[in-house]
């Protein structure tokens, strides 16, 4: 290969890997960012210039903590209330998100509930409460990021069960699969000012409840034998807000989970 062609390749390379990491003067909002996989993908925001709007449901004191931590990237950070149950209050997150950090460029759906739920016994009540939090507050947020004249990229958090089936969270793996036809709709509906694409972790953070034990067995069941990070999915965050022509994808951090999910329960 002649020299400048690969001195080409490299630059281009090196391009690319610097626009992942350098968001400077971009404003986002994430959602369920005080704790988990929220907090990490709101640091990792952070890290790569981004101004942040931490979400909060009840845990003001690790949202404060976040917005020390991302300050100290030498970005600015804010934390902002909202319980995600409540339609108004998500519209007004977003309209204060939009006020403080915008204009908004990036909107990562993080927040979720996840509770038991048997295929036997769950209630029409568990089913609302799943779906008011993990799909309907979501796209709530996402279409008034859209009304305020947000441009750029949504990225959704989904679970790699929505490949299959998981018979011990029924509502909330229904509420997820929602999530997940939601995800594929904006994408359209939004489009082109705005790209919408999902991220479908699998064994990263032990459930409330459950030891690391737990994790690890599933780990091990997954075809890279493995237990993933939580870098590793705001790693594909990362990918997906610096992407300029990919929508409506889902790109799963599981270590291959769904591939065995798909089309077994």
């Amino acid at each position: 290969m002649p020299a400048t062609t690969s001195a080409a390749i490299v630059e281009e390379v090196v391009g690319r890997k610097s626009m992942i990491k350098d968001l400077r003067g971009r404003g986002a909002l994430v959602t369920g960012a005080a704790k988990r996989l929220g907090r990490e993908i709101a640091l990792a925001l952070a890290r790569a210039g981004a101004n942040v709007a931490i979400h909060y449901g009840r845990s003001e004191e690790d949202a404060r903590t976040v917005v020390r931590e991302a300050e100290a990237c030498g970005v600015h950070a804010w934390a902002v209330r909202a319980d995600l149950s409540v339609e108004e209050e998500v519209r007004d997150l977003v309209d204060e998100a939009y006020r403080l950090a915008g204009p908004l460029d990036i909107l990562v759906n993080s927040a979720s509930t996840f509770h038991a739920s048997d295929f036997a016994t769950f209630t029409r009540a568990d089913l609302a409460t799943s779906i008011d939090v993990n799909a309907w507050a979501p796209l709530v947020a996402a279409r008034r990021f859209v009304e305020l004249g947000g441009q750029g990229h949504i990225v959704n958090l989904l679970d790699t069960r929505v490949a299959g089936f998981d018979w011990r969270h029924v509502a909330y793996h229904a509420a997820k699969t929602l999530f997940a036809l939601f995800t594929r709709q904006m994408a359209l509906r939004f489009a082109p000012g705005v790209q919408v694409n999902g991220v479908a972790p699998g064994s990263i953070l032990s459930p409330s409840g459950q030891g690391a034990e737990h994790l690890e067995r599933l780990g091990r069941e997954s075809p890279l034998s493995r237990v993933g990070e939580p870098r590793d999915v705001s790693d594909a965050v990362l990918f997906l807000v610096a992407t300029r022509y990919v929508t409506g994808q889902v790109v799963f951090v599981d270590g291959g989970r769904h591939l065995l999910e798909m089309n077994h329960g």
